[in-house]
Order: C-alpha cells, then structure tokens, then sequence
C-alpha cells in the first residue's frame, strides 16, 4: 500500500526533523520511529546546499520504512538565496525521489508574501495561477499537497475559514494555517475554531498554533479533527518550542478518551 496522510481513521503523529546533514536525518528518522512516530516530516531549508541531491533524498527517504513523509522547503537558512522558483523545483525534486506530501507556500512566487506577513495567503493571479501549476504537477505524480499559511497573529474564525475555502480552491489536500494564542480566551477560541474547520471543511486540515497560550490547543487539536500531530523527538535549538515531543502526544493520542459517548 503506498504511504499516505489522506483517509485515516485517527490523528497521525509526524516527528519533524530539522537536520543539516542526510546522516543525521537517517538517525532522526530512526529515532523517531522508534518513539512512535506514525510519519516523517523532513525541513529540507534545513539540510545544507551540498546536500541537496537525488542521491542523498533517495538515501534519506528509504530510511523512512515506507512510512509517510511530509517535507518543507521553506525560504530561509539553507535555503537563502534560492528563488521561489528553484525552492518549488527543490520539492519537486525531493517528492520525486520518494516523499509523500510537499508543503506548498500560500505565498510561493510572490517575494512580498511570506510567513508572518498578512495572512501569508498571496492574491496576485500571477502568484496563485504558478502556485497551481505546481500543485497539478505534484498530483500528476502520484504526490499529495499541503498549502500553509503560517500568519502567527491571532484571527477570528470567519478569516481561518476563509484561508481554508481559498487553499482547497488551489488544489489542496490538506489545509494548514498557523496562527497564534496569547490568552486562555484565544486559545479556547482557537479550539473551537478546529471544531468549526471540521465541521465546515470537507478535505483534512492542520490548524495550528502558536504564542504562549498554545500547548492545549498542539496537544488536543488531533481529537477536535486535526489530521496529525507535528511533533518533535526532543526540544532543541531548532526544534519549534510549541510542538509536543512524539511521545507525550502519542501517550494522549493512544490514552485520551474524546469520542462521544453511545446513548444506549
């Protein structure tokens, strides 16, 4: 059966790794897997230039054990300098080669749209019509498509519903928006907008969070209809502070008890 994120019966839980060298990716993977991780996802802005070969993504996704693999290729640290066109060749590149969900930028070929900026969601024609090129291309073969808008501000659930509405109208399989919480009342509102995202929705979505009121809403998210966790082995330099290691969230995915109760 080929690896997939799509039509699951329960959350998954994705071990991110954000490594620089294919050797230390190929531990990591192993590593994660072996804390429980039911996916693999791979930062490829992380792994350094010289790095960047079929060879070694060939090598790198073998050692994933037929697990699915989610990977980025944001702008930034190994990737500065690169054009958006050379970072949406890169994940072609890198699905190609054995990877099974790319992460496509709501902001991708637009230089004046990017994380953090707006609602990191590109407007132009010019920028939305490449952006769905690309994605036609990655279902051409065989590949599954995240777009993530990562706007890392706090917004009400009319705007959330409307990034989601626009995402799935590019071509998404998978929605992903992160946005923020800075108060309990956020973080509760950000709970039921998960609930409203997949009650509304009708393709799987990631709804994320961040800012110091988060950590409820990365650990219960899945039970409320988030298709995975984005977990982390251990907390680290490069590791995002908010993302719960893989096997807290596998101890609350296996033990929490959220399915309603049968009237008998």
């Amino acid at each position: 059966m080929r690896p997939t994120y799509l039509n699951q019966n329960r959350p998954l839980i994705t071990g991110m790794i954000l490594k620089d060298t294919p050797q230390s990716i190929r531990f990591a993977v192993k590593n994660a897997i072996y804390d429980g991780a039911d996916c693999l996802g791979i930062q490829l802005e992380f792994l350094k230039k010289q790095y960047k070969t079929e060879e070694n993504y060939k090598m790198i996704f073998s050692a994933c054990s037929g697990h699915p693999v989610y990977v980025t290729n944001y702008r930034g640290n190994e990737n500065n300098g690169f054009s958006d066109e050379e970072l949406a060749d890169e994940l072609v590149k890198a699905l190609a080669c054995g990877a099974t969900l790319g992460d496509v930028p709501a902001s991708l070929f637009d230089s004046e749209s990017g994380m953090g900026i707006g609602l990191e969601l590109s407007m132009k024609q010019s920028a939305i019509d490449c952006q769905m090129r690309l994605i036609d291309k990655l279902h051409s073969m065989g590949k599954e498509v995240l777009i993530s808008s990562h706007v890392l501000k706090f917004i009400p659930a009319e705007t959330v519903l409307e990034i989601a509405f626009e995402q799935k109208k590019r071509g998404a399989d998978i929605v992903k928006i992160v946005t923020a919480a800075n108060s309990d009342e956020e973080q509760m509102e950000n709970l039921r907008i998960t609930a409203l995202l997949k009650k509304e929705l009708d393709i799987p979505f990631l709804f994320l969070s961040g800012g110091t009121h988060s950590k409820i809403h990365r650990m219960i998210g899945a039970q409320l209809g988030c298709v995975t966790y984005l977990a982390v082995r251990e907390h680290d330099e490069r590791a995002v502070p908010t993302q719960p290691t893989i096997k807290a969230a596998k101890a609350v995915r296996d033990n929490f008890d959220y399915l309603p109760d049968i009237v008998e």
